[in-house]
């Protein structure tokens, strides 16, 4: 399988090439979690993945519910429906505070502080009520709980999500506020920890896959051994091919045959490459050019040609409309250039805003 494709393979598998489902929660939860600490840009990765969804569809599922916005998996924001959100965070979020115990103890958060603050924050949200992250401190700062240090506030919320007792609720203008989970959330099937192994990687894997079990570990945030007992409890309805020594595990490859183009404006933290600790594949058309160097996985969003990456982009706003800049890396052919095209015409449909190219 060449490395070619394996990111066509990656492309088909993350519902970037053929756009089938009806909902952005839909996406969600095949894919399992989507990083979302750029909240703009998060939508914007969930609809291209989505037929004709726009930021009004996506933000709409988000009021309602359906999609949670949450620490999950490793410490910072991820898209989870609103389904798996108790199974998630029982099996990731042990992992997730053993990495902040230093960074609390810095902090001088401890766990009877924690508790103190558990209690104070399910009095301020209980009975359906929806408060925003200041009013939060403010509620903590009358129970005599420090939130003085944006860090510190930050944690207290944090580990309050890692419990499941709090969650996002629905954006106040363009503040986020957040209620209890329990009363956002309905109820849900219980997964022990065994099959929630399972569960998680046969979604990893069958949507970031072809992929490796060190792929997997990075982006659920488990332990080795752990993300090794979920594949070998999902293998049996994985493909597996040994590829330059290592072994990749993914779904049955699409079938269908196709030669057209596929250019993508991918935002920054994307699980096409986020989500996979060795994202060399998608590298082998820079490494040509000899500027893998000069690429920033973390700090910007990419373009995509048929699944490598051939430069960065850029968006600011002017007025009622949005101005993208395009930074390639690579030269570009007349139909790559019009594959380009397309996709900054998606992003104006998605938008509801006219897209002007700097």
């Amino acid at each position: 399988m060449p490395r070619l494709d394996i990111c066509r393979q990656r492309l088909a598998n993350q519902h970037l090439i053929k756009q089938t489902l009806e909902k952005a929660s839909e996406l969600v939860r095949v894919l399992g979690a989507v990083q979302a600490q750029d909240y703009a840009a998060a939508k914007w990765g969930v609809a291209q993945r989505v037929r004709t969804s726009t930021d009004v569809t996506v933000e709409k599922e988000i009021t309602e519910g359906a999609i949670l916005r949450t620490h999950v998996l490793r410490p910072t924001w991820h898209f989870v429906a609103s389904a798996d959100i108790r199974w998630m965070l029982a099996l990731t979020a042990p992992r997730v505070r053993a990495i902040l115990a230093h960074y609390d103890r810095d902090l001088g958060v401890d766990e009877a502080e924690l508790r103190r603050s558990r209690a104070v924050l399910t009095k301020a949200l209980q009975g359906g009520r929806q408060l925003t992250r200041a009013e939060l401190s403010t509620a903590l700062k009358r129970a005599r709980i420090r939130t003085e240090n944006t860090q510190r506030l930050a944690r207290l919320i944090m580990h309050a999500e890692l419990d499941g007792l709090i969650c996002n609720g629905p954006r106040r203008g363009k503040q986020f506020t957040y209620a209890l989970l329990e009363e956002r959330v309905p109820p849900a099937k219980v997964l022990g920890r065994e099959a929630a192994l399972f569960e998680l990687a046969k979604r990893y894997f069958s949507t970031r896959g072809p992929a490796t079990v060190e792929d997997f570990a990075w982006w659920s945030g488990l332990t080795k051994a752990d993300a090794r007992k979920g594949l070998h409890a999902a293998e049996s309805e994985l493909e597996h091919e040994i590829i330059e020594g290592r072994g990749y595990w993914f779904p049955t490859p699409t079938s269908r045959k196709t030669k057209s183009l596929v250019a993508r404006l991918l935002p920054n933290y994307d699980e096409y490459f986020i989500g996979l600790k060795d994202r060399s594949a998608m590298l082998s058309t820079l490494r040509t050019s000899g500027l893998e160097a000069g690429v920033s996985f973390l700090g910007g969003h990419l373009i995509t040609i048929n699944g490598q990456v051939v430069g960065g982009w850029r968006r600011t706003s002017k007025g009622q409309a949005t101005i993208v800049e395009l930074k390639l890396h690579t030269k570009l052919g007349d139909a790559e250039r019009r594959a380009v095209a397309r996709e900054l015409r998606r992003f104006a449909e998605f938008l509801g805003l006219p897209v002007e190219v700097a």
